[in-house]
């Protein structure tokens, strides 16, 4: 028996796995999905789990089913890829693996700012974005929140959190000296406007030296307010951080052009934990992952895999709100309702899907 091991249930996991089971598997073949929550979530949109604007329901999806897969339901305390076993949190038998998959994600990156990780709500795992929604609802009237990162997380969240409680000072703490450093001036201009239209606050030029409780420091000035929340970067999973495996400058994995390790080719790396020359995004890691569960489907039957194509990602979108958003598509800049429209077109389709 063959044992396969996919380390993640989002976006590069399950597309692994969804794309596997519709190959004609090997009978010898057993597949195991390891991760903390029994359903699948759709981490594009935990930032409407923050603001309130979403029930849990509608962000999870179940996890495919088929005889040959099974699941287990636990935190990842080791991956040991010298005996080939995964250990896990309040279970005494590691599960082993022939073959494995990591496909972990990311979390944030507080980048040595002393405070982020304890007094700071996240939108990086439904738990904690849960944990976010339900300080931002708290809030009193005229309550003061602050948003660290100006990158398409925080614009969402900030712009989401503006419909959600029209009564909050909220306050976008932006390094640069423009929102979406990413996008081009078009899509800046048009959603700096928008949140000046919409009475929230843009400090750029920001730098955050440390975070207190009810408080951010930036640049010597200290703002008190009552929640403060993190979407400043990101990087791989700890666990994947502390695996001898090479990596790059980003802390992630470096893979062959198969997405394998290239000194231990049974291991796979998918999404935000592979060495990649495109940013992360769940875009990213559903193409990958078809790619590596057509490699999987010929290396488990014996055959000599295909090169992968170049990926060709689609583009990016964003929202503002649940009227007005912004995208990139097929190298042309839009803003308003259209690229809104659109973004809620596409997870009607993955959800369908």
């Amino acid at each position: 028996m063959k044992n396969l091991v996919i380390l993640g249930g989002g976006y590069g996991g399950v597309n692994i796995l969804q794309n596997l089971i519709e190959h004609n598997l090997p009978e010898e073949l057993h597949i195991t999905v390891i991760d903390r929550n029994p359903y699948h979530s759709i981490k594009t949109e935990f930032y409407t789990i923050a603001a309130g604007t979403s029930a849990d329901k509608d962000v999870r999806m179940d996890f495919p089913e088929h005889d040959k897969v099974s699941y287990v339901f636990s935190e990842i305390t080791k991956i040991d890829t010298v005996e080939q076993q995964i250990a896990l949190q309040e279970r005494s038998e590691d599960v082993p693996y022939d073959y494995l998959v990591i496909a972990l994600g990311c979390e944030d990156n507080y980048h040595g700012v002393e405070g982020a990780g304890e007094f700071t709500e996240s939108v990086q795992t439904f738990n904690r974005a849960r944990h976010a929604g339900m300080a931002i609802g708290n809030l009193p009237a005229y309550g003061k929140a602050t948003i660290v990162g100006a990158g398409l997380s925080g614009i969402e969240v900030a712009a989401e959190t503006r419909e959600s409680r029209p009564d909050l000072n909220i306050r976008l703490l932006d390094r640069g000296q423009s929102v979406l450093k990413a996008f081009d001036s078009k899509i800046q201009n048009y959603v700096e406007n928008w949140f000046m239209k919409n009475d929230v606050e843009i400090k750029h030029g920001a730098n955050v030296e440390y975070v207190e409780k009810d408080g951010v420091c930036n640049n010597g000035i200290c703002f008190v307010n009552d929640i403060t929340l993190w979407t400043a970067g990101v990087r791989p999973n700890y666990l994947v951080r502390e695996l001898p495996l090479k990596q790059d400058d980003q802390e992630k994995i470096i893979v062959n052009d198969f997405y394998q390790v290239p000194d231990q080719p049974h291991i796979y790396v998918v999404g935000d934990c592979a060495s990649s020359e495109h940013s992360p995004s769940a875009q990213l890691a559903r193409q990958q992952g078809e790619q590596i569960a057509d490699i999987l489907a010929a290396v488990l039957k014996d055959k000599k895999p295909k090169k992968p194509g170049r990926l060709k990602l689609k583009g990016t979108l964003g929202s503002l709100g649940s009227s007005e958003g912004f995208g990139e598509m097929m190298s042309q800049s839009m803003v308003g309702f259209i690229p809104r429209l659109a973004k809620s077109g596409v997870l009607w389709l993955n959800k369908r899907h």
